[in-house]
């Protein structure tokens, strides 16, 4: 059975929370072979990002185009993509090599508050990519920025978002509920075939960096793997959930925890 490959694009954080390094480890996690287009160069950590540094858009598509005319890549998550220039090329280079299973996580806002995406190309986003994406995975405040709407604080008002951004030309929709108060951490799946509750117990281990990466990127390495969206979402809800409860006992940094997604977290599957 030769090895499932999955191709991240996104940008490297030097802290190793989220990102490229996340991406990568979440997938070897899972048994997938990972490769990557670096999207930005960061220099950050649990506690901040100091410097961002932007690759040229022909770089970008230089490194998917090199991925993609070697390996058979069977799925691709996106996390931050930094300018319009950047999002248009990638587009059109993922749309020339038929890609499958593209997972976007649309990185607006870095957990220390810094902005990842300057929201004059928030339109780029909607119009170039979201037609493109087999599975969108805002959390609340990006499913807020993303509609022009105020930030879901309901179920009911998950699922209209969800649904807006659903008429903007992507497959489904994954809303996360992690920046919710409820008791419960419950992500919304919306698609043509209606809505589907992904509910786990809310942990709390305080602020985390890297866990939008990590949980995007074991959907897209579910589907890599071959197995269906749903399954994809409910072993990469497992996974996330396993791999905040190991934070406490596995601190590092001074800030924000930082997740570390290995194979011992993955074990049960």
């Amino acid at each position: 059975m030769l090895t499932p490959v999955a191709l991240t694009i996104a940008g490297s954080d030097s802290g190793g929370g989220a990102g490229i390094q996340a991406d990568l480890k979440t997938f070897s996690a899972f048994g997938v072979f990972g490769t990557s287009a670096i999207t930005a160069v960061t220099a950050q950590n649990s506690m901040r990002v100091g410097a961002v540094h932007l690759i040229p858009a022909e770089m970008v598509v230089a490194q998917i185009e090199a991925v993609f005319a070697d390996l058979p890549v069977a799925s691709v998550k996106i996390g931050m993509l930094g300018n319009a220039d950047i999002i248009a090329a990638v587009a059109k280079s993922l749309a020339r090599h038929g890609a499958r299973g593209i997972v976007l996580d649309p990185v607006l806002v870095a957990t220390s508050g810094a902005r990842l995406l300057p929201e004059e190309a928030l339109d780029a986003l909607v119009t170039l990519l979201l037609p493109r994406t087999h599975l969108l995975t805002p959390n609340l405040p990006e499913a807020a920025a993303l509609t022009n709407s105020p930030v879901a604080m309901n179920e009911a008002a998950m699922i209209t978002q969800a649904r807006a951004l659903l008429a903007m030309g992507t497959q489904a929709v994954l809303i996360k509920g992690g920046h919710g108060a409820e008791r419960q951490s419950t992500d919304l799946l919306v698609d043509a075939g209606g809505v589907t509750r992904f509910a786990s117990e809310r942990l709390d281990v305080g602020e985390f960096h890297g866990g939008g990466c990590i949980f995007s990127a074991a959907i897209a390495a579910g589907l890599a793997t071959g197995w269906s969206l749903v399954d994809s979402i409910t072993q990469a809800k497992h996974f996330i959930a396993r791999t905040i409860a190991a934070a406490p006992s596995h601190a590092l940094g001074s800030g924000a925890r930082l997740l570390n997604p290995d194979r011992r977290t993955e074990q049960a599957f």
